[in-house]
């Protein structure tokens, strides 16, 4: 059951429910999402047996490198639309994707980066440009690359990965199943809206969703304005059997029974 797989809640940053607290309200699989390298994050949460059982996602630091000035060379705003940081780039996310696939984790997420003035068709050729460096070591080792899209209305200003067609037009240039979309439904839902449209038009290329109350990025009840168990339909309506990551930071004082609320929201028949 889609609705049934569970990320980590931004409860605060920097803070994780284990697996065995997310299994305990239901979620038939725990994510593992790292902001430290894989291994040594992912032992604090995972019995080792059990890294088959997760998926994975970088966070914004776990596959970045020191770059020229501090950049940190792999973040959100310093990506792949920089042919300047494709070394830095593949430096970081060759070992990343090594360790993903030793431990059974079959998702990587990168990013774009910001504009910074440059045309979208050249960000589409330069993100192509890098990200063909991985892929033949992504296809070997049976891991997909996914970009994620982000609004940069309110939360990542200038992100050049802002809109499903520009996602989507990237994925159609590479041309491979190794690279897939992040679909992050808060991020979208700000940008585009037309949420549920989109998912039946472009799901093939998705290989992910991410939740969030909009506005606010709070709970994903009624004190928002998208209807999730709607959308979890249409998720499952095209015949994914993939992970969705609760990706809210809650208001209430309850934080678990926020997280509980969701998983029910997001478990639909």
């Amino acid at each position: 059951m889609v609705g049934r797989v569970l990320e980590n809640l931004f409860v605060e940053r920097g803070i994780f429910f284990d697996g065995e607290i997310v299994l305990g309200i239901g979620a038939e699989l725990p994510l593992f999402w790292s902001n430290e390298p894989i291994p040594f994050a992912a032992s604090r949460f995972f019995d080792p047996h059990s890294f088959s059982r997760c998926r994975c996602g970088s966070g914004d630091s776990a596959s970045a490198a020191e770059g020229p000035e501090g950049k940190k060379i792999g973040s959100i705003p310093h990506g792949f639309n920089r042919t300047e940081n494709h070394d830095l780039l593949v430096q970081a996310y060759e070992p990343l994707l090594k360790v993903s696939a030793e431990a059974g984790f079959k998702q990587v997420i990168c990013f774009s980066g910001n504009r910074e003035g440059m045309s979208e068709e050249q960000g589409l050729e330069n993100c192509a440009l890098g990200l063909k460096r991985l892929l033949p070591m992504a296809e070997k080792l049976g891991v997909t690359l996914v970009m994620e899209l982000l609004n940069s209305k309110v939360n990542h200003p200038d992100y050049m990965c802002d809109h499903s067609a520009w996602g989507v037009a990237l994925c159609e240039k590479l041309g491979t199943p190794q690279f897939k979309l992040l679909y992050d439904i808060y991020h979208m839902q700000i940008m585009e809206g037309d949420v549920i449209a989109t998912i039946k038009k472009h799901h093939a290329h998705f290989a992910h969703y991410h939740t969030g109350g909009v506005p606010g990025r709070a709970e994903i009840d009624e004190t928002q304005e998208l209807n999730y168990s709607a959308i979890i339909r249409a998720i499952q309506s095209t015949g994914y059997t993939g992970c969705v990551g609760q990706e809210f930071i809650p208001k209430r004082a309850d934080k678990m029974g926020s997280l509980k609320q969701a998983v029910k929201i997001c478990t639909v028949a």
